[in-house]
């Protein structure tokens, strides 16, 4: 493979700087007989979509082949890194191939019976065996774990918990036992606090946080994946469910103080990552969507970039843009932070230009 050559500016500094690439990875060091593929303007680390689900679809599972083709829908729009946070379909066997992206798995949803949408997780009878689950996602997955926190209780006509406080702390204590972290779907308010105070690493959605929470969070260090582009769905979910008028109620407030919710989160300093729910209501390949929406609740070009790129990499263990890393990378003629990232230049994975 022809060894590649970059002169650039670098974000989140601006600075001028110089990489090659040999054999898919990274080199600081020059590189005889190099083929400069991009000379001048910006290189930033591929983009990551913290919340994603490979291999779901807007019916529920998707063929092994669709979910191919939603992994490189990802690829073309520059999210090279996915942490997959739920998904039906195992798709282990996407590790082995060159032209897709990285993949973090959380496994299976774990959900009670009939308190989230049918098919998709494993649904556990009596609470009790949730730590003993929660173990097993942990070994299946790639250090990530992802719990079903609130959803409609039909009884009551509105959102509530699926947990008792005691099993979520012996449940994320198991997880963190195998060395997983634990994330939580989570719409409403009642649920954050015996997540939080169990020592959840990650809260999706979030909706409901408010400023007691927001406190919780940056006493615990939890992360918040706030799928803002999903939340727009919010009206229509309210307006579909007629039958529980105190749910759609919910669902419209939620909606209504999301944007100032999220936004005093920020304020305050949880972290926040950018996720944009891909694979049900959403559609795959919209994570410059989800940076544009970070930037409308109040975070800098360069934070929300840094939302979906250098910063979600570090919070997930994974390289940048370093010597020795793999090349995977997106180039812009004009500077990112200023023109969005949806139409990258360049798409480098793996070290190999796939656009």
């Amino acid at each position: 493979m022809q060894a590649l050559h970059l002169r650039v500016r670098g974000l989140p500094d601006g600075e001028p700087v110089e990489w090659w690439i040999d054999r898919g990875v990274l080199s600081a060091e020059p590189i005889a007989n190099a083929d400069t593929v991009f000379d001048g303007g910006w290189i930033i680390p591929g983009l990551v979509d913290a919340h994603c689900h490979v291999g779901l679809g807007p019916g529920g599972a998707v063929s092994l082949d669709e979910a191919v083709t939603q992994a490189e829908t990802e690829r073309d729009a520059g999210a090279l890194l996915l942490r997959d946070a739920g998904s039906p379909v195992d798709t282990r066997s996407f590790d082995d191939r060159e032209d897709l992206p990285r993949i973090i798995r959380a496994g299976r949803h774990l959900a009670r019976p009939k308190r989230y949408s049918p098919g998709l997780p494993i649904d556990i009878e009596d609470e009790s065996q949730l730590p003993a689950a929660v173990a097993e996602q942990a070994r299946f997955g790639d250090g990530w774990v992802k719990l079903v926190g609130d959803w409609i209780d039909r009884g009551v006509g509105d959102l509530a918990p699926l947990w008792s406080d005691d099993v979520l702390k012996a449940a994320i204590d198991a997880a963190h036992a195998e060395g997983a972290r634990v994330t939580a779907h989570v719409f409403g308010e009642e649920a954050l606090p015996g997540l939080i105070n169990a020592g959840i690493d990650c809260i999706e959605h979030g909706t409901g946080i408010t400023d007691d929470i927001i406190e919780l969070m940056l006493e615990q260090g939890t992360a918040l994946v706030p799928t803002l582009i999903n939340i727009e769905n919010f009206p229509g979910i309210a307006d579909a469910a007629g039958k529980y008028p105190t749910y759609a109620k919910h669902m419209r407030d939620l909606y209504a103080s999301c944007a100032q919710r999220v936004g005093a989160a920020h304020e305050a300093g949880v972290p926040i990552f950018a996720g944009t729910d891909a694979g049900g209501m959403i559609a795959h390949g919209r994570i410059a969507d989800e940076v544009e929406a970070l930037k409308r609740i109040g975070m800098s070009p360069t934070a929300a970039l840094g939302a979906a790129s250098w910063d979600a990499r570090s919070w997930l263990g994974r390289p940048a843009l370093e010597h020795g890393a793999s090349a995977d990378l997106l180039c812009f003629s004009e500077d990112p932070r200023v023109v969005g990232v949806g139409h990258p230049d360049l798409v480098i994975l793996r070290g190999r230009v796939w656009r």
